[in-house]
């Protein structure tokens, strides 16, 4: 669908039924203009298609009932508000029953018409049928006829009823136009999909069942067709021999490099790199993505990349998310490489704080008489330019999105290879959407020798015992992490009774630790105050230090034993995975304890996965089921599109049908010239990303 028709940019308080006050309830929910509600599409359904008698139900029926309420009473009962009300259509009268809505008692009169949608059941006080499992209820005027049929159930809030919801959604769909079609007929008939019109007004309110999977799945092949017309687009636009780079083939340098390994590259390891190899002696440019565990050795393949692009007259620049990695990088790359004559600069923000480092850098980088450049964001600040830069390798990918990808690339005249890395175990159908632009290598073998971590969760009333025994490691010579999911007390009620990274420290300091070096680590403090920390961490001054997921991505600590996670179960299964590979990194037997007393039955069977498994992309994918890939993603800056309808899980099939045909489409100049609507979809799903792209 096109926003740029009948002014779907429009604020939504235009919409009949909204006006600015509930406009600005909406805008909680991201929802701003027509368009963005149009797209708001329901969570769930109620099928109300069929009205219920009272003298024709049974217990355990879920139905749906109209009548009139009467005696409506109220009363407190173990710190719980009970309000009884029955309610009589022409045929018998039900009980109905609701918990803790105390509010109700003024919206609720003898009297008032009610639909009641709920499950019935037999009360033993009573001997007759009641219903306490009241899903929804609406109230009626009294010549109001009941709205039957598939009813769509909005995400909302509490200022927005569901009657409101569906009102404004009836009112904007009646003065909506037909909406111009997107996809060329071809793909239409292949996919056997409806027209986006009838999907579009279907999804909200569908007359049947049928009707509604059809609209759910033209919806979801859109939106995945979509972010593949957009990843192809990029794909292409570095496809082209005349913008790449072509290497030489392996010489001396990378063999005496080889050679300085202090390890044998595992079986993975060799495949990735010939990969990289093959990619890099190409005239295409490189545009691969590796995936490694923690601690599978993706640092030692970029390494020696990096020096392949030395050894054919190149620079190379690795870019790590964090000042204390680049420095550790650093540190790592000159001592192996250092007297192959190769020769290796840093650029972090401490440097670039003093104008003489800068300069000096800045100078040396231009000037071609640094090889190899390891740095953190400094790498694209202005001022920075590469003589010939020939790989760009950024570490930790789902920390730097695709925008931050490209300002690197414009660090030269010439488009230099791009690999990039993450320890983040991303399941296939994830890679498929996110790093669709971009060829993928998987390193899941991990090097011999590495111990296991021996992982177990325990409860808050265990707490005590998990420190004892932390303090025991710690007077043995180790170092031990403790990682908090908040930095100060929530105002929020849903996470009001966990403790935060704050109060844990000064607890620990000041009780079973008071002897110990102990220090607290967290996003809010200045890059200078957390490298300063860290270091001292790093250097084994402070034996205990308590965190937020700030060093989920961080330090290299060998003599770090223990990870206890506090409230393990706000945390996905991929992070506590990368933060459990904070240790396990040197001699010691090494353990992670995840100390939770959640009552989910879906976050205990999380915990218990982790105790089990110490495969990231198993973990991976049992996160993606149980979580969804909204939870999966997070805050990962990848650059695309949050995902409104569908499920690249559940539809991984639509997913690569969509990848199928978006690949034929981007490949025919023309599609994109006649389907303007489309290229305004790109340019509204990807912004100024892509707008060059779209125009040329």
């Amino acid at each position: 669908m096109s926003k740029f028709e009948f002014e779907f940019t429009d604020n939504v308080m235009y919409v009949k039924g909204v006006g600015p006050r509930r406009a600005a309830s909406l805008e909680k929910l991201n929802i701003f203009t027509k368009y963005d509600l149009l797209t708001h599409y329901p969570r769930t359904y109620d099928n109300h298609s069929n009205l219920n008698r009272i003298c024709d139900i049974f217990e355990g029926e879920s139905v749906v009932l109209v009548g009139k309420i009467f005696n409506i009473t109220s009363r407190e009962a173990r710190n719980l508000t009970i309000i009884n009300a029955y309610l009589q259509d022409d045929s018998g009268v039900i009980q109905l029953t609701w918990f803790n809505q105390k509010y109700l008692l003024t919206k609720l009169r003898d009297g008032m018409r009610l639909m009641v949608i709920g499950k019935t059941k037999f009360d033993r006080w009573s001997g007759r049928l009641a219903m306490s499992q009241i899903q929804s209820f609406t109230i009626l005027d009294a010549d109001e006829e009941p709205e039957l049929g598939i009813m769509p159930v909005y995400a909302s809030t509490a200022a927005i009823s569901q009657k409101i919801f569906r009102t404004a959604m009836k009112n904007l769909l009646s003065q909506m136009p037909k909406l111009t079609e997107i996809l060329p007929q071809e793909i239409l008939r292949e996919q056997d999909l409806i027209s986006l019109d009838e999907a579009m007004r279907a999804i909200h309110f569908p007359k049947n069942l049928a009707e509604l999977d059809a609209a759910r799945r033209r919806l979801a092949f859109d939106e995945l067709f979509l972010i593949q017309c957009g990843l192809m687009l990029i794909k292409r636009q570095t496809q082209d021999e005349r913008l790449g780079i072509s290497h030489k083939k392996n010489g001396k340098l990378v063999k005496s490099a080889l050679a300085k390994l202090p390890f044998e590259l595992t079986k993975d390891q060799k495949k990735v790199f010939r990969a990289v190899v093959k990619d890099m002696e190409s005239k295409l440019p490189m545009r691969r993505l590796v995936q490694g565990d923690v601690g599978s050795g993706k640092t030692a393949v970029a390494m020696l990349a990096l020096v392949k692009t030395v050894e054919s007259g190149f620079q190379g620049a690795f870019m790590a998310p964090t000042e204390i990695l680049a420095v550790q990088h650093y540190e790592k790359f000159s001592a192996l490489l250092g007297d192959l004559g190769i020769r290796i600069g840093l650029l972090s923000a401490k440097i670039t704080r003093s104008k003489r480092l800068k300069d000096d850098i800045y100078q040396k980088i231009s000037a071609h008489e640094v090889d190899i450049v390891i740095g953190t964001h400094a790498l694209i600040q202005e001022g920075v330019q590469f003589a010939k830069l020939g790989l760009v390798v950024t570490d930790e990918q789902h920390r730097f999105g695709v925008n931050q990808r490209s300002e690197l690339e414009k660090k030269s005249d010439t488009l230099p290879d791009m690999l990039v890395m993450t320890a983040t175990p991303i399941p296939r159908t994830m890679t498929l959407t996110v790093y669709g632009d971009l060829d993928v290598s998987v390193i899941k073998e991990l090097p011999p020798g590495r111990k296991p971590i021996k992982t177990v969760v325990k409860n808050i009333r265990g707490r005590k015992n998990v420190y004892d025994f932390v303090r025991t490691e710690i007077l043995a010579g180790r170092q031990a992490y403790v990682v908090c999911p908040l930095i100060e007390r929530s105002e929020s009620e849903l996470l009001a009774d966990i403790e935060p990274a704050e109060e844990i420290f000064n607890m620990l300091r000041k009780g079973i630790f008071s002897d110990i070096p102990c220090a607290l680590l967290h996003g809010k403090m200045t890059p200078r105050d957390k490298d300063e920390i860290m270091e001292k961490f790093r250097d084994g001054e402070t034996k205990l230090l308590v965190s937020t997921t700030v060093i989920e991505v961080g330090v290299d600590v060998p003599n770090a034993s223990v990870m206890v996670v506090e409230y393990a179960e706000r945390f996905g299964l991929a992070q506590l995975h990368q933060l459990r590979g904070r240790v396990g990194r040197g001699a010691a037997k090494s353990y992670c304890i995840l100390i939770s007393d959640s009552k989910n039955d879906v976050a205990k069977a999380r915990l218990e996965t982790m105790e089990t498994t110490s495969d990231g992309f198993k973990l991976a994918e049992v996160d993606l089921k149980l979580r969804g890939p909204g939870q999966f993603f997070g805050e990962a800056q990848h650059g695309l599109p949050d995902l409104k309808i569908a499920d690249v899980f559940r539809d991984l099939e639509i997913l690569i049908q969509a990848r199928d045909a978006a690949e034929k489409f981007v490949t025919d100049d023309d599609n994109l010239n006649y389907f303007a609507n489309l290229r305004q979809n790109l340019a509204l799903a990807y912004g100024d990303k892509f707008n060059q792209i779209i125009a040329n």
